[in-house]
C-alpha cells in the first residue's frame, strides 16, 4: 500500500485525494494547504489526517509518496524538498513559471537520482494513448502530421491569468507535451496568437487565441490550435495523418446516443464541459501508472524530463509569439 501526502486541496487536489483513496493499491494517509477549511473538507472525505505545514508532512515516516497540487509557484521548492526526503513525488504542472528555477531544481536533485512524475495526464487517456501505440505500431506507416485541437469551454477570470504564466504555460504546455508524446522531440516552434475573445486578458498582457506549428526531429509536422472559449463545450481531439493512412481520437460525450427526427439528424449529447469530466479515466490511470513506479521504481511515462522539455516548448513559443520568428528549440536558453 503506498501512502500518500496531498499538498494543495482546491478543485485539482481534492480530486485527486478521492482518485487516490479508491485506488486498491493506495491510500492518502494526510493532506495539507494554507487554506485549513480546505485541507479539513479534503481529509473528511478521505479519512486522512491534517498537517499544519508542508515540513510536518515531508517529515513523516507514514508518508510514502506525495502528491503536489499546491500552487505552481511552491512546485519547485515541494519537488526539491520531497526528493531530499526520499520521497516519490506526483506534481502538477507546470513545475514553474521560470524555466531558470526548472532547470536550477533538476540540477539541485538529479544527484540524488529521484522518482519525480509531472501530471501530463493527457497521456494516459485512453484514446490518445490508443492513437500512440498505432502509430508505434506502424498503422499509418510514416507519420508526416499532427493536428491537435484544445479549446476551453470558457476563458478564466483575469485574476487567475495574471499568475497563470501566460496561455502558452498555462494551457498549451498538455498539447506541447501531447505534440512530444505522438510525434517525438520537436526542433522548431513558430506560434501566433491574438486577444479575440476576453479584453480583460488582453488587458492583463496574454492571448487567448493561439496557433503553432512545429517540426519534429522525424521531419513531422504538428499544428495546435487553442481557445480560450468554446460555445459548444471542452473541444479536445487528436489527428495523427501518415503515409499510409490517419488516426482520430475525437470529443467524448455523456452517451453515445444519437437522435433523428424531423427537425434534426445524428443529434447527440454536447461533449464533455470540461477537463475533470473529459479526463476522469485518465486520472485514474495517471495515479495507476506513479503507484506502479513507485512500486517498481520503474521510470515515469512523465517525468521531470518531458516536464522540463514542454516547458521548453511553451518558452519558445513565447519567444516566437513576440519576434515572429521560427524559433529552433536548442537555442531556448533559461530566461
Amino acid at each position: 500500500m503506498v501512502r500518500f501526502a496531498v499538498i494543495g486541496c482546491g478543485r485539482i487536489g481534492r480530486m485527486h485525494a478521492r482518485n487516490i483513496k479508491a485506488h486498491p493499491r493506495a491510500d492518502v494517509t494526510v493532506v495539507q494547504d494554507v487554506a485549513t477549511t480546505a485541507a479539513e473538507e479534503t481529509a473528511a472525505a478521505v479519512g486522512a489526517r491534517v498537517a499544519r505545514t508542508a515540513e510536518e508532512v515531508l517529515a513523516d515516516p507514514a508518508v510514502d509518496a506525495l502528491f503536489i497540487a499546491s500552487s505552481t509557484d511552491t512546485h519547485v521548492d515541494l519537488i526539491a524538498a520531497g526528493a531530499k526526503a526520499g520521497k516519490p513525488v506526483l506534481c502538477e504542472k507546470p513545475i514553474d513559471l521560470d524555466m531558470g528555477r526548472v532547470e536550477a531544481c533538476w540540477a539541485e536533485i538529479a544527484p540524488l537520482n529521484p522518482l519525480v512524475m509531472i501530471g501530463f495526464n493527457r497521456r494516459f487517456d485512453p484514446s490518445f494513448k490508443a492513437v500512440r501505440d498505432r502509430i508505434q505500431a506502424g498503422e499509418i506507416g510514416r507519420l508526416e502530421q499532427v493536428v491537435i485541437t484544445s479549446r476551453d469551454p470558457a476563458p478564466p477570470p483575469a485574476a487567475y491569468v495574471k499568475r497563470s504564466g501566460g496561455l502558452f504555460r498555462d494551457m498549451t504546455i498538455h498539447d506541447f507535451d501531447m505534440a512530444r508524446y505522438l510525434a517525438g522531440d520537436i526542433v522548431e516552434v513558430q506560434a501566433m496568437g491574438a486577444n479575440l475573445i476576453d479584453p480583460a486578458i488582453g488587458a492583463e498582457g496574454d492571448i487567448d487565441a493561439a496557433m503553432i506549428v512545429l517540426r519534429a526531429a522525424s521531419g513531422a509536422l504538428v499544428h495546435i490550435n487553442n481557445s480560450r472559449r468554446s460555445v459548444y463545450g471542452y473541444d479536445q481531439r487528436v489527428e495523427a495523418f501518415g503515409s499510409e493512412g490517419m488516426l482520430q481520437a475525437g470529443n467524448r460525450r455523456a452517451t453515445t446516443v444519437e437522435a433523428w427526427g424531423a427537425a434534426r439528424t445524428a443529434a447527440q449529447d454536447p461533449v464533455l464541459d470540461f477537463f475533470i469530466e473529459r479526463y476522469r479515466e485518465a486520472y485514474l490511470a495517471e495515479i495507476d501508472h506513479f503507484v506502479d513506479c513507485v512500486e517498481t521504481g520503474a521510470t515515469p511515462l512523465s517525468s521531470f524530463r518531458e516536464g522540463r522539455e514542454a516547458q521548453r516548448l511553451a518558452e519558445a513559443a513565447i519567444r516566437s509569439l513576440e519576434t515572429g520568428a521560427i524559433v529552433r528549440v536548442s537555442d531556448v536558453a533559461v530566461r
